[in-house]
């Protein structure tokens, strides 16, 4: 297992799970920090995911969000009414975060602790950039230009993947990860396999300072807010790469080195939804609990499991197009802890 120098992930990153109660006054607690970027899903129905972070800030009801598995610009509902020292607060009685008896899922990374400064690193100055550089995760809101810029991320190392939203108009979520490079992008809201566009990256990998944008709406629309959360890898609690899938329930394993708590999964070689498992969902094997990324549709469960969390990787358990099929291409992004001694489940235990 890889030595980290992270003591304890759930200090950067968690998953909570609740059940809403169907009151204007819902608080969460047991994350272990302020959240900076919260991101929420139901998982016993149908409904949109929903985002809110300390960079962009409230209305004055509640955080201001945007829907990830959507192309809407930022809007004021009163559905987060708080991000508090150990979690978070509800503040409405909407099922799509907190109906009386239903099911959700918060997944929740810890930032700068606050909406953090200017980065006049770029082209482009941000006038908010957030970050916590010890986990690998910034938050920069900027204006875009629309013409060929760079934005500063505060990172100190290049970021592995970044994922951007215009969120004063609608628009495209735009997707880079290094597995693919710059000359290509996917999009989190829809199912697209990887595309090449010199519109969104400039064809140009991000640096230890900065990352590149071109003319696209998506990245960089002209005098339009946009909001981007850039993720570094740390050895021995987050990963980003590739794999390639054999189709069998003997399929590919993904070294990560630590036990992951969550991890999203998309295939770049055709048409296919981003796939989500966390631990707090499913804290044994086989993880069988699957959320959309780009759908708002309710969790879906699978008897025999698509896939394990081992102590240094990801196990492949199914052949499905979607996260397993022979010769796909896919991409994925992970979190979790390298801990020796922890009560972890190794690969061959099934």
């Amino acid at each position: 297992m890889a030595y980290t120098t992270i003591n304890k992930s759930t200090d950067h990153f968690n998953s909570k799970t609740y059940t809403g109660n169907g009151t204007t006054t819902n608080a969460q607690t047991g994350v272990g920090f302020q959240p900076d970027f919260l991101w929420l899903k139901r998982r016993n129905g149908s409904a949109n995911h929903f985002a809110a972070d300390v960079v962009r800030g409230t209305y004055s009801d509640g955080y201001k969000l945007i829907v990830p598995n959507d192309t809407d610009s930022e809007q004021d509902y009163t559905y987060v009414k708080t991000l508090d020292s150990d979690g978070f607060t509800l503040g409405s009685t909407n099922a799509n975060v907190n109906g009386n008896g239903d099911t959700y899922v918060g997944w929740a990374w810890k930032a700068g602790g606050g909406q953090g400064s200017s980065n006049t690193a770029g082209s482009i100055n941000t006038t908010y950039t957030s970050v916590n550089t010890t986990a690998g995760f910034s938050i920069s809101k900027y204006t875009g230009t629309g013409a060929n810029a760079t934005v500063g991320h505060g990172l100190g190392v290049a970021p592995k993947m970044i994922i951007t939203k215009c969120t004063g108009n609608t628009q495209q979520w735009a997707v880079y990860h290094s597995s693919l490079g710059a000359t290509k992008f996917l999009r989190l809201n829809t199912d697209i396999a990887a595309a090449t566009s010199s519109a969104r990256w400039n064809d140009t990998a991000p640096t230890n300072s900065v990352f590149s944008v071109g003319t696209d709406g998506e990245t960089n629309e002209n005098g339009q807010p946009m909001i981007a959360y850039c993720f570094a890898e740390k050895t021995g609690y987050s990963k980003f790469g590739s794999y390639t899938g054999n189709g069998t329930t003997d399929n590919a394993f993904i070294y990560t080195g630590f036990k992951p708590r969550f991890f999203m999964t998309k295939r770049y070689s055709d048409t296919a939804r981003w796939c989500m498992w966390d631990a707090a969902r499913d804290p044994d094997n086989p993880m069988a609990g699957l959320i959309y990324a780009n759908e708002s549709s309710a969790e879906g469960t699978y008897s025999t499991g698509y896939l394990d969390f081992c102590s240094n990787g990801i196990k492949i358990r199914d052949g499905n197009s979607k996260w397993g099929a022979d010769g796909s291409n896919y991409v994925y992004m992970a979190f979790g802890q390298s801990l020796v001694g922890s009560n972890n489940t190794p690969c061959n235990a099934r």
